[in-house]
């Protein structure tokens, strides 16, 4: 039996399925990255927001790397997939119908990609793909030209493997046919991600046509975007979870959290859905959300990804089972990260720090500290440095951050003598840093002088230093399980 036969006789199981016409679907949405948390929520937000408003705005995936077996999974059950929520007591499964069309390129080639950018109803391309993805220095946020994607799309612009060599082919073409311009948002963890998006294919685009990257500045927008729905990377234990809930082994199927939060920028130059009918926020400015987000939700997850690794935790909700690490993380919440926030924030930071701890504690959803580990480099300098230097520059005591910041050290360290695969772009700077360095106070000290991380904090900035240096020691003569216990205590 076809899979896409196999998904549509269990449609009964689902607690949650639209009911528009999908004939009527037409490709106005280009999305690069089909990854986990695409599927478990701006997909969502589209379905819903076809069934509320009527107006159908239908979703063609692309994935540039990694396996085939996704994309042609997806395909062969009707480009459908289950999307399946757990909270602590409930479960609520979703039959996900807004995805129309799916192309891997390494397959189908480059160039049906950007044909289909190119096509004259696409309003919108989006984009989920981690931070490395928008090859820019971490520290600097400009583009780095010393990328090998980049440096091949530069010489062979019309064959590009980037996502912004990609999208600025297809642009060219737009423009050259006279089409409508479109908007460019990014569904990334990254502060002013609209703004990134912008400068790093603005600078991508001078370097091959001024006139073009001119064309781009003037007409094309790039909103920003605040995402929230933890969305684990799918495991066995997951896709069979999947089955048991809706009876089809569906190989696309995502199991996540019940929370979900959009806050977009509304700056869309050729319509956009109205995703608000779903739940969406839009707004004039992003930027103090996004950084509420990045350093309460995502800066607290590093926290523990590291750490909690070191104390032998596979999984977030496990440190939130042991009540030091708890007691920790929410001191590194409401007396750390909230207080380098914009006061202008109209949020309840107490109340949302205790919502992060509960969403943190749901057991059902295993998200894996190494996950969540993965590409520090890219991390770190939102969701540590710029806090930390915010309340140091406004003379406010840090305990927390320092750690954080020292337990990806100790993180890295052990995995290169243990010779363990560091999932990370700067992977075997790290690895020459360890391996060159004998003692573990000189291998911290190298690491915290990699400029695209830490800029030149290790000689500019002496109290920086002292502090992360310091927490490092107390970590290595003390045991990460004894300087939790310390922070929750005091």
């Amino acid at each position: 039996m076809a899979a896409s036969n196999q998904i549509s006789q269990c449609k009964d199981r689902f607690n949650e399925a639209t009911t528009y016409d999908r004939e009527q679907l037409s490709t106005k949405i280009v999305h690069i990255g089909f990854g986990a948390f695409h599927r478990g929520h701006q997909a969502v937000y589209n379905d819903l927001t076809n069934q509320a408003s009527g107006e159908l705005w239908g979703i063609c995936e692309i994935n540039m790397f990694g396996s085939e077996d996704l994309v042609a999974n997806l395909v062969a059950q009707d480009c459908l997939f289950s999307v399946v929520e757990k909270s602590k007591d409930t479960t609520t499964s979703r039959l996900v119908r807004t995805v129309t069309e799916a192309i891997h390129t390494p397959v189908s080639g480059i160039a049906t990609a950007i044909a289909k950018i190119a096509e004259p109803q696409v309003a919108i391309v989006s984009l989920t793909i981690t931070e490395k993805g928008y090859c820019v220095d971490p520290q600097s946020g400009e583009l780095d030209e010393a990328n090998a994607l980049i440096k091949h799309d530069l010489a062979n612009p019309q064959q590009p493997q980037s996502a912004l060599g990609l999208i600025t082919e297809a642009l060219r073409i737009r423009r050259d046919n006279g089409l409508a311009p479109i908007s460019v948002l990014s569904c990334d963890n990254i502060p002013e991600n609209g703004h990134l998006t912008k400068n790093a294919l603005l600078s991508y685009a001078r370097k091959l046509d001024k006139e073009l990257a001119s064309w781009i500045e003037q007409n094309v927008s790039f909103p920003s975007t605040m995402v929230d729905r933890i969305c684990p990377a799918m495991t066995a234990e997951a896709f069979a979870a999947i089955e048991a809930e809706v009876g089809y082994a569906d190989p696309c199927g995502v199991v996540c959290e019940d929370f979900r939060q959009w806050v977009v920028e509304d700056n869309f130059v050729a319509g956009r859905p109205d995703w608000d009918l779903a739940g969406a926020m839009f707004v004039a400015d992003v930027l103090p959300y996004e950084e509420m987000k990045l350093r309460m939700l995502n800066g607290s997850h590093s926290f523990l990804a590291y750490n909690g690794a070191l104390a032998g935790y596979e999984y977030i909700y496990q440190c939130m089972q042991d009540p030091a690490f708890k007691a920790a993380t929410l001191k590194l919440m409401t007396q750390e990260q909230a207080k380098s926030l914009s006061p202008s924030l109209n949020v309840d930071l107490p109340e949302y720090a205790d919502l992060l701890i509960a969403r943190f504690s749901n057991a059902n959803v295993k998200h894996k500290t190494a996950q969540i580990a993965m590409d520090g480099s890219q991390k770190l300098p939102q969701r540590a440095v710029d806090p930390l230097l915010h309340l140091q520059n406004a003379g406010l005591k840090v305990t927390c951050l320092p750690i954080l910041i020292a337990g990806w050290m100790h993180s890295v360290i052990r995995a290169v003598k243990a010779g363990e695969q560091i999932v990370d772009p700067l992977a075997d700077e790290f690895k020459q840093i360890v391996e060159s360095n004998g003692e573990a106070l000189d291998q911290a000290k190298a690491l915290l002088a990699i400029n695209k991380i830490f800029g030149t904090l290790a000689k500019d900035n002496a109290k920086f230093s002292q502090q992360v240096v310091s927490a490092f020691a107390s970590i290595e003569e003390y045991g990460i399980e004894s300087v939790v216990d310390s922070i929750a205590a005091n």
